[in-house]
């Protein structure tokens, strides 16, 4: 009851300043910003005004040196001035000058003649040591005077830079004139300041007075542009920027009088707030009315609801009530009661169905939420990457999964709905899995934040087999369709041309024949040893064996293949060879297996070596060829199944890649060793070892 009487009491109170807080706070959504927005944006424009002017002073400071320059020319070039020098009539150069400022219009002017002469107007000018100084082009200061004063001086040879009868010093003084000159120009107020003393300015007082004002800093905004201050002078609030001149020692200053824009923005502020408080007061007053009206009838069903919101269900909400429509939703809230618990029951039991079912599943799944944040991970998919959920939620899917050779996120390769698709990606620990993924969208009212769910499995091992399974029958189809198509051709122009051709023509075509069989036999001989390996049903039988006969039985298979290509076998054979432990015709295999890929490697009409050595209770025979040679880095896997003994981008005339896999396999089964050196000129050194059948 006394839970009741509160809220009875409250409600009225909490809906009308509720809605007289969302007034208030629409009508400072709306005001705040007006208000800043015209306060910054006069701000602005009264700032843009002062940058403007600013560069303007700097381009009237660029033009001036500039007008000076050009007046210390012209007047070093006049023939009369160069006659006068050359005179040394100090009185008539000094008239002259005079008469001449009268038409150029400079302040000062000075003549410096290397036979010490020194002319000056006007005659009092405090310039005439700067003949024994360098030529003093651009800004000067004479701290002398009180207050310092400032010129912009510039000079020049008379009569050109190539004689030497002396020079002319123009100059154009800063001052106060000067400064009034550059208020017209610009707008604004300008002043001089030396080394931070004011020297010029055109605000019509004592110049003492810019030392004295309290001026407040305002920050610039990142740019090039100058510093910045506030200050006041009379009431009157000025923005001013300052340009430097001359580095750390002369600068310039526009103020600009901003009175009458803080007066333009105290009225449309105070204008605008006034608006803001009478709407304020007149939503205020609506919204107590309508409070008044609805509180009463929706005490008892808030009380009901909040009994509801923590959890009660069995308590029956009260359907008696003044108001028609608050009786209509009591109804309706209990109907929604009634149905509530009927269907959190029902939900408990889908839940912990669905979540044993879930973690039966060997699959792995995860649910992603709008963002594409992961908010479910199953523990398949646990067991499948190693992380744990926490170490995934809430996080998003490009940064946990990541692929291993894309540029691209993870994100962009998710499948389509009812498609599949391979990734590769690193899971925990750094290792690398194969995924074969499914996607499928889900609606909101299905997953609560989940939109969207991925079902994957580890197929690495299935995506290798099929990768090498690939290699090889493409490998092995094409090693069959070459010999094949000639073959074919051949035959097919004995049958159709063989009484017209001549015994060099049949020989030839003969030999064609001869050398596909012989390729082919070469093919299915390392195809069956590669398949025996495999099977590991591989055997020898070593006996004693003349290795001069295995190497020529090797070269007689293989003369017709180098007489084709015009390649040049020569061999190395010491005067006596010892009888080698060995199986004859697998070794005579890995002979022509070598021979083989020292051709097939090789360059046309190259020469191929073959060499033996006795060493120890050993006899290594070797191989040279004139290819490309073995990269250090293959070295290494170049006796493996599929794998090209020479560079990655060599183009080489077949081959199966079964060969060298072959040869260290028998040799291997000898006890011997196999390997691959550089050779010295270039080119390829394979090797192999084979145990002497007899030793001391």
């Amino acid at each position: 009851m006394k839970k009741s009487l509160l809220y009875g009491r409250s409600l009225r109170t909490q809906m009308i300043l509720s809605f007289i807080a969302l007034v208030l706070l629409t009508a400072a959504a709306g005001g705040l910003p007006a208000i800043w927005l015209i306060r910054s944006q006069l701000d602005r424009q009264a700032w843009a005004q002062v940058d403007q002017g600013n560069r303007t002073a700097f381009a009237l400071y660029a033009a001036k040196q500039s007008e000076v320059a050009n007046l210390a020319t012209l007047t070093a070039q006049r023939p009369t001035l160069q006659t006068l020098l050359v005179q040394e009539d100090q009185t008539a150069l000094t008239s002259y000058l005079g008469d001449l400022q009268a038409v150029a219009g400079f302040d000062m002017a000075t003549v410096c003649a290397s036979g010490g002469l020194v002319a000056a107007y006007p005659e009092e000018t405090p310039f005439v040591h700067l003949c024994e100084t360098k030529e003093p082009d651009g800004y000067y200061v004479l701290t002398e005077e009180e207050p310092p004063q400032v010129w912009l001086l510039a000079s020049h040879a008379v009569g050109g830079d190539n004689t030497h009868s002396g020079r002319v010093i123009v100059g154009g003084a800063l001052d106060n004139e000067f400064a009034m000159q550059m208020r017209a120009q610009t707008g604004l107020e300008h002043s001089l300041f030396v080394r931070g003393q004011p020297v010029a300015t055109s605000f019509s007082r004592d110049i003492g007075f810019l030392a004295t004002i309290s001026r407040q800093p305002v920050d610039s905004p990142p740019t090039d542009l100058p510093k910045r201050d506030a200050f006041k002078l009379d009431g009157q609030p000025y923005y001013a920027a300052r340009l430097s001149l001359d580095e750390d020692v002369l600068d310039a200053e526009v103020a600009l009088a901003v009175g009458s824009i803080a007066a333009t923005q105290r009225r449309l502020v105070l204008t605008l707030v006034a608006s803001i408080v009478a709407v304020a007061g007149v939503a205020s007053v609506l919204g107590t009315l309508l409070a008044r009206r609805f509180s009463q009838p929706l005490v008892r069903l808030a009380e009901s609801a909040a009994t509801l919101s923590s959890g009660d269900l069995d308590q029956p909400v009260p359907a008696e009530a003044q108001v028609r429509e608050v009786e209509l939703v009591a109804h309706a809230l209990d109907s929604a009661r009634i149905d509530l618990q009927r269907t959190l029951a029902h939900l408990r039991k889908e839940r912990d169905w669905g979540e044993h079912l879930l973690e039966s599943i060997v699959e792995g799944i995860m649910t992603l939420d709008r963002l594409r944040q992961i908010s479910f991970f199953s523990s398949g998919a646990e067991r499948i990457t190693g992380w744990t959920r926490d170490d995934v939620l809430g996080r998003h899917i490009d940064e946990v999964f990541k692929l291993t050779d894309e540029g691209t996120p993870f994100g962009q390769h998710i499948p389509l709905p009812g498609q599949k698709r391979i990734i590769t990606v690193e899971v925990a620990g750094g290792r690398q899995a194969t995924l074969a993924i499914t996607g499928a969208k889900l609606p909101p009212s299905e997953a609560d934040k989940a939109e969207e769910a991925l079902v994957f499995r580890d197929v690495s091992e299935e995506e290798a087999i099929n990768r090498l399974l690939g290699h090889f029958m493409s490998s092995v189809a094409h090693e069959f369709r070459t010999p094949l198509s000639a073959l074919a051709a051949s035959i097919e122009l004995l049958l159709d041309q063989a009484p017209d051709l001549s015994a060099a023509e049949l020989y030839e075509l003969l030999t064609s024949l001869h050398l596909g069989v012989l390729g082919l036999q070469t093919l299915i001989d390392n195809l069956l040893e590669s398949a025996s390996i495999e099977a590991r049903r591989f055997r020898v039988s070593p006996r004693p064996s003349d290795l001069a006969e295995i190497i020529a039985e090797a070269i007689q298979t293989m003369d017709p293949l180098l007489k084709k290509y015009g390649q040049r076998l020569v061999v190395e054979l010491p005067t006596s060879i010892p009888l080698v432990l060995a199986d004859h015709r697998r070794t005579a295999q890995v002979m022509v297996n070598l021979l083989s890929n020292a051709s097939r490697h090789g360059p046309d009409d190259a020469e191929i070596n073959i060499g033996v050595n006795v060493i120890a209770d050993c006899v290594r025979v070797s191989v040279a060829d004139r290819g490309p040679g073995i990269p250090a880095k293959r070295r290494d896997d170049v006796f493996r199944r599929f794998v090209r003994p020479g560079a990655e981008d060599e183009t080489s005339k077949a081959g199966a890649r079964l060969g060298l896999s072959v040869v260290k396999a028998i040799v291997d089964a000898h006890g011997g060793q196999v390997g691959v050196d550089d050779r010295p000129d270039g080119g390829a050194v394979f090797w192999f070892t084979l145990p002497l059948a007899s030793h001391p």
